[in-house]
């Protein structure tokens, strides 16, 4: 899962670019609308988590031309406004939620879970394949009601390894997923991650490599 967090409070953003990343996910930041936008534009983002008031270009300003553009990611808007008046305004811009700050940690992550969600094909809040069950929300995983133990990263690579629901996922791919945009395009952790990722997933292996196109379930 790939999320863009456009924030100007530097700490804030760090702090929720951390939290997300001990979720599975991929975080990229950004400071201001303008770059927000275009990377926006650039990165098939899920979800971006939208700062309202953003300097070089408003987030109101972002939502819209985001909004008026033919895009599935979704926008959760973040903001200090939480009078009835400012979320409808943020939804009306074209915003998919709204949630004012402070905001709950649980919370913040069950919205961006289920906008994700929505951003792409249907799919369900709990993975399955075979023995394997993988659930977003609580962070787990089972096979044959067995905990297995990851890690973030093994985590989101088993989560778009499922999603993708029996077709292969390209290297290329999980890195856009599951790493961010400073992922080193040849670096072999993609590999190494897999590698542990089928000896903690035990026999009879369910982790397949597909020559030329990547990896499946």
């Amino acid at each position: 899962m790939r999320i863009l967090v456009a924030e100007d409070e530097r700490r804030l953003a760090g702090a929720i670019a951390r939290g997300l990343r001990r979720e599975g996910m991929a975080v990229d930041i950004t400071h201001d609308g303008a770059s927000a936008l275009f990377k926006a534009r650039v990165v098939p983002y899920d979800v971006v988590v939208l700062d309202r008031d953003l300097p070089e270009m408003h987030g109101d300003e972002v939502c819209r031309r985001l909004s008026d553009s033919e895009r599935e990611t979704k926008v959760l808007m973040l903001t200090a406004a939480d009078g009835i008046d400012d979320v409808v305004d943020g939804l009306t811009l074209g915003a998919d939620d709204y949630l004012p700050k402070p905001f709950q940690w649980k919370e913040l992550v069950a919205r961006i879970r289920a906008l994700a969600r929505r951003a792409g094909p249907a799919r369900p809040a709990v993975l399955r394949r075979g023995e394997l069950v993988l659930d977003p929300a609580r962070h787990t995983v089972t096979r044959a009601g067995i905990d297995v133990d990851l890690t973030p990263k093994e985590f989101g690579v088993l989560e778009a390894l499922m999603a993708a629901d029996g077709a292969a996922v390209s290297v290329e791919d999980l890195l856009h997923r599951v790493w961010d945009e400073h992922a080193d395009p040849f670096t072999n952790t993609v590999r190494m991650t897999i590698m542990t990722l089928r000896r903690k997933l035990g026999d009879p292996p369910v982790l397949e490599t597909v020559t030329g196109a990547g990896y499946r379930i």
